[in-house]
């Protein structure tokens, strides 16, 4: 690409200086490349929050585009960074099932980030979106090669993020992948997948609230009523008009949900 381009995904927050430290690194050893932010506000170490968020993004850019995944718990550990390719992008991570989603939906290979010549001289034990990850994409846009990185890794991390599991003969368990800014439970049941919620009874589990209605919008339901409704991402997300169902739960990324359909 004649300008490359980087995205970034962390939960480093926009109050301190890690998402512009790592924006000035990358500028300086590719100023072409541009930055494109997806969001630095992932909720603090979750990584299955990041995982659904990079596996919506990834699709709407071109390929070729540089994905950074920097939700770390494990950083400093022996945890391994990552460069991916998959479906035409590249995804640059630490090894901790943030990419799960994204190895879930294209062919893939992976290798590990391990050539000291592409990672800053002095590595922190607490700042590798800096010193690891933030090179690591600048070089790969400015045309070093994959291979150059590291060797292929057959074995890494992968969470079971994006398929519910069965629970009974019309019982299925799943989970929250991320409440969304307005305070909507996005679940991990594809709607696609469970066309029943459409014409059959169901019941949706969260906490202790049981939802049985499935809206077609946010203003089809009364003011603080829960709801299911079918959002962009093509999940079923538990919902309600005008407030914040998280709250009216209590529940948050990576919680268990519960759907039974009669």
């Amino acid at each position: 690409m004649p300008n490359p381009l980087i995205t970034l995904t962390t939960d480093f927050g926009l109050s301190d200086q890690f998402a512009g430290v790592m924006k000035g690194v990358i500028s300086g050893i590719a100023p072409s490349a541009r930055v494109i932010d997806i969001s630095h506000d992932i909720a603090v170490y979750n990584v299955a929050e990041a995982a659904f968020v990079i596996a919506e993004a990834w699709p709407y850019f071109p390929k070729g585009t540089i994905h950074v995944v920097v939700v770390d718990p494990g950083v400093g550990t022996l945890r391994r960074p990552l460069l991916a390719e998959a479906g035409g992008h590249f995804f640059i991570a630490p090894d901790n099932g943030v990419l799960s989603m994204v190895f879930d939906a294209a062919p893939h290979k992976v290798r590990v980030i391990s050539n000291p010549k592409l990672m800053r001289g002095e590595i922190s034990r607490t700042f590798h979106g800096r010193d690891v990850f933030a090179p690591a994409a600048a070089h790969l846009a400015k045309g070093v090669k994959p291979v150059a990185f590291g060797k292929r890794l057959t074995g890494y991390v992968r969470v079971w993020l994006s398929k519910p599991s069965k629970n009974g003969k019309s019982k299925w368990r799943g989970t929250i992948l991320k409440v969304d800014r307005f305070g909507n439970l996005i679940t991990n049941f594809a709607a696609k997948e469970f066309e029943g919620v459409k014409t059959r009874p169901f019941e949706l589990r969260a906490g202790t609230k049981r939802i049985h209605r499935l809206a077609l919008n946010y203003a089809e339901a009364g003011e603080g009523e829960l709801f299911a409704i079918i959002g962009s991402s093509g999940y079923l997300e538990i919902a309600t008009n005008q407030s914040s169902a998280a709250s009216l739960i209590g529940c948050s990324a990576g919680a268990p949900v519960e759907l039974d359909l009669d």
